[in-house]
């Protein structure tokens, strides 16, 4: 039967090092673990190559936009130079007299003609005309406005290069680019007191129909920009997302072209930056990122959800397995543990699904057959011990009996009544008590009793003796096996005390915790070192041997046979310096 439960469990707990339930959501992990990498991997190349052909593309339109606003400023401006060799226009500042009124304003009506019709050729991109006689101080436009001659505002603007106006000018000007021009030999773009200066200029509404354009093409929010002053953005931007664009970039060094990564309001946005040679400014494009690589983000986080929730389906079924098999294969071992450990009252719950109840049956119907078993084995050994105790009680007796009545011969003789009464008072009151066997328990009190009849008698015999006794009240009502405390106290004076002169404290007391009685028996003796103690406890719980006393062994094997597992006998080391015996033993419940 050993050799079988050995065998059966040999592995030692060896299915147990890593469970159905781990294996499987270990292969799970390890399944969407390179699968979650490669498609972080695979996302991240798509991000950053969308990203990249993003920044391209933007930089590119961008580029693109600012040559069709250079071409349209370019023809604006080819136009100016052939508009000012014009016949009409040198007759406007030619330095003779005019020949009559009617001459006078057919000339200004064929320049004005010119100029509105040069400037309807394009309607998306309308531009004003205003030649400037100095030699007449008058000026001729085409122009809703009259625009009137002002020698300063010439000085003022003449530089040869285009400048916009975001503020309201005193002549009523209206917010626009301007571009003055007058080509007087060897003094160029200088007024000289005779030149003609021709002015081309348009409004911002000009760049906002491009930038319309521009964005109905894509997905970015463009302006244009000067640094340290307000943009002009697309008619249908965010105002606040423009102020922010504006306030991020004044605060950076800007070069001909630039491209950023910046955060608004918690949005990611691409800011996309080209400078413009001829108008001097900066195309912005801002592109929101988050827009743009949407339906990537959520083609991904689909992805992660359609991970997560296989993931959870796959631990669904690990936990069914858990459940359906791991457990009960858990208990089925438990159980077969518990056996190999000596508990044979172990049971396994039957309630399991499929064949583990055939299992659990079968295994419930092996493990109290053989507790049957093992019970009447145990009966039969305690029978056999208890006889062998009994004729060693034979033996023993009557040497302990005929040295008691030579003592009271002894003091007889020498005429001690008063120790020869006591002698047989404690003799009569021991004999009396371990003769009646009709009982197989008795109380602690009456226990008591018995080991101060023992310990008067010792302590006639060996005057070295003393003993204390300290129970509590309420434990002496505890009913325990006969004889439970005598081998203790016994084995306290034969090898504590009677094996040293200087030794003859003997200590007895109580205590109840926990559910659990306990006694200590102390003796100041020479002891026992720690490894023969230890070996002593250990063969206490094992099968008697040969070599062993009975009266220790069976005592413990009747402590736990009456009051369970969780009761004892095993020796300590006595803070009186001699051995300590201790029986615990589990309280009874009271019957409800």
């Amino acid at each position: 039967m050993r050799w079988n439960m050995e065998g059966a469990l040999s592995m030692k707990g060896g299915p147990l090092k890593m469970s159905m339930f781990a294996k499987y959501t270990g292969l799970i992990v390890a399944l969407f673990i390179p699968i979650g990498i490669v498609f972080a991997y695979a996302n991240n190349v798509a991000n950053r190559v969308i990203g990249t052909e993003m920044r391209a593309s933007n930089i590119s339109q961008l580029s693109f936009l600012s040559s069709q606003i250079d071409s349209r400023i370019n023809q604006t401006m080819d136009f100016v130079f052939t508009f000012s060799k014009d016949p009409n226009v040198q007759k406007f500042n030619g330095l003779g007299v005019w020949d009559d009124q009617y001459d006078r304003m057919q000339t200004k009506y064929m320049l004005q003609e010119k100029m509105e019709l040069q400037s309807g050729i394009v309607t998306i991109w309308p531009v004003e005309f205003t030649v400037y006689s100095q030699v007449h101080k008058e000026a001729v436009t085409n122009s809703s406005t009259d625009a009137p001659y002002d020698e300063d505002y010439l000085a003022r603007n003449l530089s040869g290069n285009w400048i916009y106006d975001d503020q309201a000018t005193a002549m009523g000007e209206a917010k626009a680019f301007r571009w003055l021009y007058t080509d007087s030999f060897g003094h160029q773009n200088k007024l000289t007191g005779s030149n003609l200066v021709v002015q081309a200029s348009f409004g911002r509404e000009n760049i906002q129909n491009m930038l319309d354009t521009y964005k109905e093409g894509g997905q970015g929010d463009p302006l244009f920009y000067y640094k340290g002053r307000a943009p002009i953005p697309n008619r249908t931007s965010s105002a606040k997302l423009v102020t922010e664009v504006r306030s991020y970039l004044d605060g950076l060094s800007l070069g001909e072209t630039m491209q950023q990564t910046i955060r608004l309001d918690g949005d990611s946005y691409l800011v996309s930056l080209v400078k413009s040679p001829l108008l001097g400014g900066y195309l912005v494009d801002i592109a929101p990122l988050d827009q743009v690589l949407g339906p990537i983000s959520s083609s991904r986080n689909l992805f992660y959800l359609s991970m997560l929730l296989l993931f959870l389906f796959g631990t669904f079924i690990s936990v069914l397995l858990y459940r359906d098999v791991q457990r009960p294969i858990v208990k089925l071992i438990g159980g077969l543990k518990r056996v190999q450990r000596g508990d044979f009252s172990a049971r396994i719950d039957a309630k399991a699904n499929g064949e583990f109840t055939f299992l659990f049956y079968r295994f419930n119907d092996m493990s109290r057959q053989i507790e049957s078993l093992i019970e009447n084995v145990l009966k039969e050994r305690m029978r056999a011990q208890e006889a062998t105790m009994k004729q060693l009680q034979a033996q023993i007796n009557p040497h302990f009996l005929y040295n008691c009545l030579g003592y009271m011969i002894n003091m007889a003789q020498m005429k001690e009544n008063d120790a020869v009464v006591a002698m047989g008072y404690n003799l009569s009151a021991y004999y009396r008590y371990i003769t009646r066997m009709e009982k197989e328990t008795a109380s602690l009190a009456e226990e008591i009793k018995l080991i101060v009849n023992y310990l008067d008698i010792q302590k006639l015999r060996n005057g070295r003796i003393h003993y204390t006794i300290d129970v509590p009240e309420e434990m002496l009502a505890q009913q325990v096996p006969r004889l439970m405390l005598q081998p203790l106290v016994e084995n306290a004076v034969i090898h504590g005390v009677g094996k040293s002169f200087a030794s003859g404290e003997i200590r007895i007391r109580g205590e109840m915790s926990d559910g659990l009685c306990r006694i200590f028996v102390d003796d100041d003796g020479p002891g026992m070192d720690p490894e023969r103690q230890a070996l002593l406890n250990q063969r206490l719980t094992g099968p008697l041997e040969e070599d062993m006393g009975a009266g220790l062994w069976n005592t413990n094997q009747r402590i736990v046979h009456c009051f369970g597992t969780r009761s004892s006998l095993h020796f300590t080391q006595s803070e009186l310096g001699g051995v300590r015996s201790e029986i615990v033993w589990e309280m009874p419940k009271p019957a409800s």
